[in-house]
């Protein structure tokens, strides 16, 4: 019986070549492929959650609306500031390890406050509209979404010539 490969172009004999980057690599990829800041994030948040709880007391012109929109909003805003500040905290980038650790136990931590914020709902939110809650959390919610397309624009890289 004969085995297919999962990969046929690669030879399970040939060992894989993997070569770490050198310090100057490693610095030309970051400038190559810059990261979005996730405190441009949150308040990219802020401000369409603002406006998504304006624009729903406008269309609805029920308060109640606008402010079930807004607590909908700050139930995604809260979270991802505090998962923010625990990505860009001085433990996050000691090692891999805590980075990878620290990120799960910030995401789970964001993960709870949300869900507890849409518990909590009811009873902070008088005459609480689900519908306009729904409409402020997707549309913040969204914002990771707008935040790559205006993330910082990769560079071209100059290759430096010395003169020798």
């Amino acid at each position: 019986m004969k085995t297919i490969a999962p990969y046929p172009e690669t030879d399970a004999d040939e060992p894989e070549s993997f070569k770490p980057l050198t310090a100057e690599e490693a610095r030309q990829l970051r400038e190559q492929n810059p990261s979005v800041s996730p405190w441009w994030v949150v308040a990219g948040q802020v401000v369409v959650g603002f406006a998504v709880a304006l624009a729903t007391w406008g269309i609805t012109g029920r308060q109640e609306a606008g402010w079930s929109a807004a607590y909908g909003a700050l139930a995604v805003i809260l979270p991802a500031a505090l998962f923010a500040r625990g990505l860009t905290g001085r433990f996050a980038s000691l090692n891999p390890g805590t980075a990878v650790v620290g990120f799960f136990l910030w995401e789970m931590v964001k993960l709870a406050l949300s869900v507890a914020m849409l518990i909590a709902a009811p009873r902070l939110v008088s005459a609480l509209s689900w519908p306009a809650l729904l409409v402020g959390l997707v549309l913040t919610m969204k914002v990771y979404w707008v935040a790559m397309a205006f993330a910082p624009k990769r560079t071209k890289h100059v290759a430096k010539q010395t003169d020798e």
